[in-house]
């Protein structure tokens, strides 16, 4: 049940806890960069960017999408679902997350691929903060 909408200031407060969080049970940085965009009528747009390559995610979006694009096409997703691609290297992105209506937070690491992140066993342990974000954006998707 949908309690009310999420405001921008709350989803990247409760993204950067997420983050903290996995990180804090992996040892080390799982996500490096995030973002949260706009997928509307075709267009893509960025909404709120972290990390360390700013113009870099702007200008190769389109590339950097290419190993999650297969799972855009082929199924159509709620809010909080989400999705890992395995062998996304340097800068192509590892998840994203339905936040929101035509909102997604997509989740990269610059340096390791997800298929990396995943052999370590801290990964498990790593993954229940983002269930839970999941879980808060169904509750409350994000509106902006």
């Amino acid at each position: 049940m949908i309690v009310e909408a999420m405001h921008l200031e709350e989803a990247i407060k409760q993204i950067k806890s997420c983050a903290d969080q996995m990180n804090a049970r992996y040892g080390k940085t799982v996500f490096d960069e995030w973002a949260i965009v706009s997928a509307v009528n075709g267009k893509v747009s960025l909404v709120h960017y972290h990390g360390p390559r700013l113009a870099g995610f702007q200008t190769n979006f389109a590339a950097d999408a290419a190993g999650l694009r297969e799972s855009f096409s082929s199924r159509t997703y709620s809010v909080g679902d989400f999705e890992f691609t395995r062998h996304g290297v340097g800068t192509s992105f590892e998840s994203f997350m339905v936040i929101g209506d035509g909102l997604y937070l997509v989740c990269n690491n610059t340096t390791l691929t997800m298929d990396m992140i995943a052999k370590e066993p801290s990964w498990l342990a790593a993954q229940k903060p983002f269930v839970e974000l999941s879980e808060r954006f169904c509750q409350n998707p994000l509106t902006v």
